[in-house]
């Protein structure tokens, strides 16, 4: 696999983000340094100004991501509705694995290739950026309902942490330092080596079957308008017509989608476009998970389309709703997402729960 060279830092001082030539990533595990490798095919990496990546606050931010004592009743982390073999999401529509054990109204998202994210987080773009998106799972009274103060009390009495927080960011455990460090983690989750992007590069294990090579162009003609680009995705919000009554009269009022957010009309019902990376793994799909298989989404695009007045343009064109698939072409587009699976990023050790 090629990678491109963006920066090469001291590993003693910081991250090294750097390129190389080989088939797959090294197996080898290295704890606490993470390497970041961004492949050729992708854009530019824009390290963060105010939280650039190192090699002390990654390694700080993914003992965090594993550590079940950033919840409140020390049974919950980060992974646990975030897990690397499903490409950190949770193979559930609804999860209710929180603290309080109440259903959660949003499917929870797959990580991936957050370094590149824009345009706001979580479905509705509710959070800025990767740092204050952490502090809302910390304080949700039905996710992890931890308190920051005793929090950092707690990481203050650990054996490790107080050191591991002065390597990373020269100072006491504070609120910002912890959201800091786990967004470090998270920028490091690329996720490229998929046998597509295989293929885009020219690699010998790259080779498209012809219902894959069907699926693609299917794919460049329906899909790629809002999953666009390298990432797959257009970082927009869109209506894509799986509901058309938004009357929503409870206190997140979730149902209004981006407009909940910008208190915009125009807004209603428009959701976050995920990328299609690794969508195989990523279900069950939408904000709330109510599309269980790959077919089902397919379907609703081909036969189940809604329309309402903030409906996607592009799938009401020439007054049809929807798009018009047989039966040859749903199976051929599904083997074309299937080859969006990234192995090597749900198995890489370099994602895997940190290791003292």
């Amino acid at each position: 696999m090629r990678y491109r060279n963006i920066k090469f830092w001291s590993v003693l001082a910081a991250v090294t983000i750097f390129s190389f030539s080989c088939n797959d990533l090294d197996d080898s595990y290295q704890e606490p340094l993470l390497l970041v490798r961004i492949p050729d095919n992708f854009p530019q990496f824009t390290d963060s100004k105010t939280n650039p990546l190192t090699a002390d606050g990654i390694a700080l931010g993914k003992k965090l991501f594993f550590d079940k004592r950033l919840s409140g009743n020390n049974q919950i982390s980060c992974a646990t509705c975030h897990q690397q073999h499903l490409a950190f999401s949770d193979g559930l529509a609804l999860t209710s694995q929180g603290v309080s054990g109440n259903t959660l109204e949003r499917n929870s998202p797959a990580l991936i290739n957050l370094a590149w994210a824009e345009n706001g987080l979580f479905w509705d773009g509710g959070s800025n950026n990767l740092e204050s998106q952490a502090f809302a799972p910390l304080a949700h009274e039905d996710e992890m309902h931890q308190n920051l103060t005793e929090l950092i009390d707690e990481l203050n009495a650990d054996a490790n942490y107080p050191g591991l927080f002065n390597k990373a960011f020269g100072k006491a455990i504070n609120q910002a330092d912890i959201a800091k460090a786990i967004a470090q983690f998270e920028r490091t989750l690329i996720s490229g080596n998929s046998k597509y992007d295989k293929y885009v590069r020219g690699e010998l294990a790259g080779v498209l079957d012809q219902d894959e090579l069907k699926g693609l162009e299917l794919a460049r003609q329906l899909c790629f308008s809002c999953h666009a680009g390298v990432l797959m995705t257009d970082n927009l919000y869109h209506n894509n017509g799986i509901d058309i009554d938004f009357t929503d009269n409870t206190e997140l009022m979730m149902k209004r989608g981006r407009a909940r957010i910008t208190n915009n009309s125009e807004d209603l019902g428009k959701f976050r476009t995920p990328t299609l990376r690794n969508v195989e793994k990523t279900g069950p799909y939408m904000h709330d998970g109510r599309f269980i298989t790959l077919e089902a989404v397919i379907e609703h695009y081909s036969n189940g389309v809604l329309d309402s007045p903030t409906l996607d343009p592009l799938l009401k064109k020439d007054k049809k709703l929807g798009v018009t698939l047989s039966d040859t072409e749903k199976k051929q587009l599904i083997a074309f997402l299937k080859t969006l699976t990234d192995y090597q990023y749900l198995n890489d050790k370099r994602f895997s729960e940190y290791k003292q």
